[in-house]
């Protein structure tokens, strides 16, 4: 029995990790459950999985979730700190950190000084502080299985990739790494036509099903460019060697060529179940329900580059990975704030690219950062970028 911490248990990959702890009750069971705001949803969870701990992250939350399960034996805890602490109990085996956002990133540094297995679903982790996470999980021998489909996809592609080479196991050699991405819902709009599209409109997803804020991540292919940062941490190669390619039907979700030109992928319908899965199963597999790809029905595969001015979002994210230092953390902390006001209203789309690079011209870059360099920087930008604002 694997004991699991979701951090972020009500939002879309928490509840689908339910899902899967749910079908497969004899194997893990759900040891911790971590909310920010949704206590209906958390207060629903605790009171079906019987979690050992539940912790409430806004405390204004506190006396109502321990009201609400006050009949159970369930330890609650409240603040963010306290997702810092009960990530390192004794009983864990895994933590799912699927928390959005930079808020993700003391959690996971926690638990990986326990010595906890990380299943990565909080790519800003990656992207804010890649430098340190993979040091710190080299340092304390900590696995990092990642939760991301196309993540999930180059790892299961290079899975087995290794070789005895004298006394000691080498890796073989990746050429490139292919990032697929769905291209979104303004994939075949013009700019002039994006300068009017609406949150409304962003949010409507045509593959996936997903929290707001990755959903709008999404539209404007930050979340590819995010994951091509995670992609340069996670498995050791340069941006210039992930190639992002448009596959509007999100059916192969990533691949990975070899010196000898071997190209291997990994395809599948659209379901975040069985990446979440995979992480909590590595390295075995186990029977999932759900739909199964059916090649003969969907006919044909469709690939294209991007276009980088109508994305410039995505051309930022390579910007920020090639200059290094803490210019990925000022992009992302930017990208939170202008992603939130166009949710808002308060801006248009075209507006989220044009204040992430008056962020990025106007922050202070640090070549070297440490943590506290990468949380002064945070708070620093998001009070910037808020400036830049309308009332």
């Amino acid at each position: 029995m694997k004991r699991i911490a979701i951090l972020g248990s009500t939002g879309s990959i928490g509840t689908q990790a339910l899902d899967i702890i749910r079908e497969h009750s004899d194997e893990y069971e759900a040891y911790i459950l971590t909310a920010n705001n949704s206590v209906d949803l958390l207060i629903e969870q605790a009171r079906e999985f019987k979690p050992e701990v539940v912790v409430i992250a806004n405390e204004a939350h506190y006396e109502t979730v321990c009201k609400a399960l006050d009949d159970l034996p369930i330890k609650v805890f409240t603040g963010a700190d306290s997702l810092c602490e009960v990530v390192q109990m004794a009983d864990v085996d895994i933590v799912l950190t699927a928390m959005v956002g930079f808020s993700g990133l003391r959690p996971t540094i926690a638990a990986i000084k326990a010595k906890k297995t990380i299943a990565l679903a909080n790519k800003e982790t990656l992207v804010v502080a890649g430098e340190l996470i993979t040091r710190l999980a080299v340092e304390n021998r900590v696995a990092i299985l990642p939760v991301d489909s196309e993540h999930s996809a180059i790892f299961q592609s290079i899975v087995g990739e290794n070789y005895a080479d004298g006394k000691q196991f080498a890796a073989n050699e990746i050429s490139r790494i292919i990032l697929t991405a769905s291209g979104g819902p303004f994939r075949k709009f013009t700019l002039e036509e994006m300068e009017h599209v609406t949150a409304a409109q962003a949010l409507k997803h045509p593959n996936w099903e997903m929290g707001a804020k990755i959903t709008i991540d999404s539209a404007t292919m930050m979340n590819k460019g995010f994951e091509m940062i995670e992609a340069k941490w996670l498995f050791g190669v340069r941006p210039d060697q992930i190639d992002v390619h448009v596959h509007p039907e999100s059916i192969v979700h990533s691949a990975v060529e070899f010196i000898d030109g071997a190209v291997k992928a990994q395809l599948g319908v659209p379901d975040m179940r069985l990446p979440i899965q995979y992480a909590f199963s590595f390295p075995k597999r186990q029977s999932l329900s759900g739909e199964r790809l059916d090649l003969f029905k969907i006919g044909n595969l469709h690939f294209e580059r991007p276009d980088m001015e109508k994305f410039d979002c995505l051309k930022i994210a390579f910007e920020a990975a090639e200059r290094g230092g803490n210019m990925p953390c000022i992009v992302n902390a930017a990208n939170e704030i202008v992603n939130l006001a166009f949710r808002q209203g308060r801006i248009g789309y075209l507006d989220i690219s044009r204040l992430i690079r008056r962020a990025m011209a106007d922050a202070e870059f640090i070549a070297t950062p440490t943590l506290e360099t990468y949380l002064e920087t945070d708070a620093k930008v998001r009070k910037l970028v808020g400036s830049y604002l309308p009332n």
